[in-house]
């Protein structure tokens, strides 16, 4: 098995997915980060940051020069709840592999919002492992700014039966920061649904990397799963690599999925110049609507507003 995890606490570089692990080939961890830092259970200081109200908010540190970190997380049956993970930006280099683990009871509903933020020096892998009762419904949205290399992946066991998912994303990169979002929807037994939107903004010289897999096993029949990934170049030295993917081995079942990539519609923002707003700006409006309909599909209001505050903070990135 490899993985930056892996790697770091055997002390073994070989352990690092690189450009011939296929699932990793946009991702490659074995070019960038030699020589292995020292793992550390230091981490650097968490900025100040208002919680939202109703909202269960955990935070994770940057190390101070490499670290592991494991949480788990359960709802019980019938219960609700609204989470928000915060993946705090540190300063300078560091490596981070963060492990968590998300189980749902029978009809219970979970609403994530993970804001992931690394400096342009880090090397940040975060896995989510999310297993659904029959009956569960789970929405996901992941926001994200990139880093050296940073990696975002979320892998559901859908059982079928009435559970419902729903995982979106947006990854707004600036400069030459890297951010991949990988997800992984194992659909194992009949009657399920999901459904999955991911939109992305490169500028500069910034690579964004979607790759989605959606597996209908043997006996799901009735599956009905939808998967959709649009992206923006802002730059003609920006790029987006994307691998939306669909294994079936079911009856009876609706899925589909697609992807785009494009450029700022021209007429678009002509018109927009033409009404006396400055060139910079009717950009930024743009990418602001195109990335908006992922913040408009979250739930909690609470959620909604820290979402929109940190798209905020990024769209001045894109600015400078």
């Amino acid at each position: 098995m490899t993985g930056l995890r892996d790697a770091l606490l055997s002390r073994d570089e070989t352990r690092l997915p690189g450009r011939r692990d296929e699932d990793w080939r946009w991702t490659d961890l074995r070019g960038t980060l030699r020589p292995l830092p020292a793992v550390s259970d230091a981490v650097q200081p968490l900025a100040a940051f208002d919680e939202p109200e109703g909202v269960q908010v955990r935070r994770f540190a940057a190390p101070v020069t490499a670290g592991t970190f494991d949480a788990s997380l359960s709802v019980a049956a019938g219960e609700t709840l609204w989470l928000l993970d915060r993946v705090d930006a540190g300063a300078g280099a560091y490596a981070r592999d963060l492990a968590l683990d998300i189980t749902l009871g029978e009809g219970a509903t979970l609403h994530r919002l993970v804001l992931a933020a690394d400096s342009a020096d880090a090397v940040s892998v975060t896995r989510a492992m999310v297993s659904l009762a029959p009956g569960a419904t789970f929405h996901q949205t992941v926001l994200a700014t990139g880093g050296k290399r940073q990696r975002i992946e979320t892998a559901v066991a859908h059982p079928g039966a009435g559970a419902r998912a729903r995982l979106d994303g947006a990854y707004l990169l600036a400069d030459g920061r890297h951010s991949d979002q990988t997800t992984i929807l194992d659909h194992q037994g009949p009657g399920g649904t999901s459904e999955q939107l991911i939109r992305g903004v490169a500028a500069d010289q910034a690579r964004g990397v979607f790759q989605g897999r959606i597996t209908v096993a043997v006996g799901a029949d009735g599956t009905d799963a939808r998967l959709k990934h649009n992206a923006l170049l802002l730059s003609d030295r920006a790029e987006i690599d994307a691998k939306p993917e669909l294994e079936i081995y079911a009856d009876d079942v609706a899925c589909a999925h697609g992807n785009t990539v494009g450029t700022l519609d021209a007429e678009v923002l002509f018109y927009a110049m033409s009404r006396g707003i400055p060139e910079v700006e009717a950009r930024l409006m743009l990418v602001e609507a195109f990335v908006g309909e992922i913040v408009e599909r979250i739930g909690p209001a609470p959620l909604q507003d820290a979402a929109r505050a940190f798209v905020a903070d990024q769209l001045e990135a894109l600015r400078r």
